[in-house]
């Protein structure tokens, strides 16, 4: 499960429970988000949408404790374009 909260204008805490619980520190600039989005999906949901991105490749004890969104896109060259499509 996946909860994500704002903490404050780009700042998201994200939590997500599975056999391990981890808590995770996201920031997403608007820039990035609107490019992203378009502004079409809420700063949350493309979070959301990010984290079961990552899900799908490696369990949550592996993704970082604290980064900034546009890192997923170094490890994982398909993120951009698999988001924006289900963004």
């Amino acid at each position: 499960m996946i909860t994500v909260k704002q903490i404050s204008n780009k700042t998201f805490e994200v939590i997500v429970t599975s056999k391990v619980t981890t808590i995770h520190k996201v920031t997403v600039p608007q820039a990035y988000y609107e490019k992203l989005t378009n502004n079409k999906v809420t700063p949350e949901l493309l979070v959301e949408r990010s984290f079961e991105f990552l899900l799908e490749r490696e369990p949550n004890t592996s993704i970082f404790r604290t980064f900034e969104l546009s890192v997923i896109s170094k490890y994982f060259p398909e993120y951009e374009k698999t988001i924006t499509t289900t963004a």
